[in-house]
Formats: structure tokens, C-alpha cells, sequence
């Protein structure tokens, strides 16, 4: 897939406020400092489109980018992060939840999890709950340009053995660097696919 534009377009604190024009959504979410922004930024070729923060735990809004004039990229909040109030884990968490079961675009959604790390509670609870809950979703392994390909790896192979002490099968696994661009032909073709997928049935 090619990135002929990539816009901004809305950011909502709730749910009722994100677009409504129909349009498929792609979703991308994880712990904060993860990688999220730096993933999208190079997904999309555009260094600034979302802001890479210092501080984990920034975004908390959904953020909506148009693509192609034809589908959303939707950057979610950043979950997990401790330095934040309960309050605001809790808003955060209520914000969520409520896109991923409310909204009637989402056609699957990218869970960005530190390839450097073993597998996390959290991410795994997280990833209990869209199983729970029906949703389509795949597994992106960030910032593998921090380990040598042998250890990301054996990473990757410990996650997916840790999943199927509960899962029958393995979502799609994406490996990937923003610093060298890994992966994106991956998850841009894995979207071209789904779209594809869309209009045949819709014909």
C-alpha cells in the first residue's frame, strides 16, 4: 500500500465524538512507551504526525488520521502507564473500552507490545479482553532494532508460547522498527488486504 496522505482529523475524549462517516478504522494501542507515535510516523512517512513525547502516558485522547481519503488510522491511548492519577487509568480505561466495543468501524485493531521484554500482565489481561470481547486483532513486536534478530526471536516464540497456554491459535504477529522502517510493508499490506476483503464482500 502506498501513503499518498496522511491527515489529521479529529481528536475525541469520548466516545460520541469520534467520526461517523463510515469509513474503516485501524486501530493501534499499547502501553505507554511502547513506540506507538514513532510507529505511526513511519507507517505513514510523515515524521511529525503524531507527536512523539517524552513523557509515557501523553496521549490521551482518540486521535483519528484520514488516509487516502479512504480509511482512519486511530491512535488510542496508551494504557498501563503508573504515574498517572487512578482517576485518570480509570477515564482512560472507560475511554477504551468504550471504542473497542462501541465503535462500528473498527475492523481490527494493533496491540503494540516492547519486543525487548518478556511477556506483561498487563498486555496479556488486555489481550484477554478483546478475545472476550470478539475483536479481531493483531500483535506488533516494537523496536526490534534494539536486539539482535536471534533474541527478538526467541522473543517473539516466548509470547506465542505463553498465549497458547490460553489461546487455540495465534493472532497475526507483526515484527517491527520505526528506526529502520521494519515491518511496514507488513502491516500496510495486512490493511490493503482487509480493505480488499471489505469491498469484494461488499459487492
Amino acid at each position: 500500500m502506498k501513503i499518498n496522505s496522511a491527515v489529521f482529523e479529529r481528536s475525541s475524549q469520548k466516545v460520541s465524538q469520534i467520526p461517523s462517516g463510515g469509513l474503516p478504522e485501524f486501530a493501534f494501542i499499547g502501553r505507554s512507551n511502547v513506540g506507538k507515535s514513532s510507529l505511526i510516523n513511519m507507517l505513514t512517512c510523515r515524521p511529525s504526525l503524531a507527536k512523539v513525547s517524552g513523557t509515557p502516558g501523553k496521549t490521551r485522547l482518540i486521535n483519528h488520521f484520514l488516509i487516502n481519503d479512504s480509511w482512519y488510522l486511530v491512535d488510542l491511548p496508551g494504557y498501563g502507564y503508573a504515574r498517572v492519577s487512578k482517576a485518570d487509568r480509570k477515564g482512560f480505561s472507560q475511554l477504551i473500552t468504550g471504542y473497542i466495543r462501541n465503535s462500528p468501524s473498527l475492523v481490527f485493531l494493533f496491540v503494540l507490545v516492547d519486543s525487548r521484554h518478556e511477556p506483561q500482565k498487563i498486555d496479556l489481561e488486555f489481550i484477554e479482553f478483546l478475545g472476550e470481547n470478539g475483536i479481531p486483532f493483531g500483535i506488533v513486536f516494537t523496536k526490534a532494532d534494539k536486539l539482535g534478530p536471534a533474541k527478538v526471536k526467541t522473543n517473539v516464540e516466548a509470547y506465542g508460547r505463553k498465549l497458547l497456554e490460553t489461546w487455540e491459535e495465534l493472532p497475526p504477529i507483526f515484527v517491527t522498527s520505526s528506526e529502520k522502517k521494519q515491518g511496514r510493508e507488513e502491516i500496510l499490506g495486512y490493511i490493503e488486504d482487509c480493505l480488499a476483503d471489505m469491498r469484494q464482500e461488499g459487492q
